[in-house]
């Protein structure tokens, strides 16, 4: 019929326009470095460590880290920017000492980080793409686990791509930190950086790797980190994802594994 024929035409024109406006899915999971793209204006995105197992080992103590829901809101405010809330539903510590035998644990719900983060140069976070993200941290979580006391940190996101399916990425940063004894606050600074490359239309690699300076009062260190991760898109609006970290030097922990997924609405 015509006329049926002239509505579904209408319709496609009225909602195509809609749909290619979406940009790219880009969470900031999984791996070291944050991208710098921003949320689509009026969208919300949710990213969850659905899991995460740390495990360090020193010549006194073993110290073993279970996460769950370690996740962070992006809501799209406009075209460059976009707002975040991240928090951790459950963080369980178990700790023993490697030369007694006593053992501790400690549990509860992470603290609450607010932010926003504006685009400087291309919002998509292709070709090249930089932008600034600022955070402050709120010790709302549990007090066995709560970092007791307010910090906050600046990142500058970067990306360039070599090829079409090949980015170099990198994350500089600096932060105020909370003390290790949850008193006052430390400066923190370093950057991230690797090569991230699409498998496919569907896949993704990275390779990473992190160096941090903490001036903590308690203990002075430089943590450094590589990562390899993995993400899957089954969905233009879903990303489920697989990584590991492993530690450099003795500062470091030694191994972390996590799986997670990222969900634009």
């Amino acid at each position: 019929m015509p006329g049926l024929r002239y509505l579904t035409l209408l319709a496609a024109l009225m909602t195509t326009p809609a749909q290619a406006q979406l940009r790219d899915l880009c969470p900031e999971r999984p791996g070291l470095d944050t991208p710098p793209c921003i949320v689509d204006a009026g969208h919300l995105q949710i990213e969850t460590g659905l899991a995460d197992w740390t495990r360090d080992q020193t010549k006194d103590q073993r110290s073993t880290i279970l996460t769950l829901g370690d996740s962070e809101l992006r809501y799209g405010l406009d075209s460059r920017t976009e707002l975040r809330a991240a928090w951790t539903a459950y963080i369980w510590q178990h700790d023993i000492d490697r030369l007694s035998g006593a053992r501790s644990h400690a549990s509860g719900t992470g603290d609450l980080s607010l932010g926003i983060k504006r685009a400087l140069i291309n919002p998509g976070g292709d070709a090249l793409s930089l932008a600034a993200l600022a955070m402050v941290t709120l010790p709302t979580g549990s007090s066995a686990v709560s970092d007791g006391d307010w910090s906050a940190s600046f990142q500058l996101p970067f990306s360039y791509a070599l090829t079409d399916s090949l980015s170099l990425i990198a994350t500089p940063e600096v932060d105020a930190a909370a003390d290790g004894d949850g008193h006052g606050r430390h400066l923190v600074y370093g950057s991230a950086g690797g090569l991230s490359a699409d498998l496919g239309e569907r896949w993704n690699a990275s390779l990473e790797m992190q160096i941090i300076r903490e001036d903590d009062p308690q203990e002075r260190s430089t943590q450094a980190l590589s990562s390899v991760s993995f993400a899957f898109k089954p969905d233009p609006s879903l990303m489920l994802d697989a990584g590991a970290n492993f530690g450099l030097n003795h500062a470091t922990p030694d191994a972390e594994l996590y799986i997670g997924l990222s969900r634009r609405f």
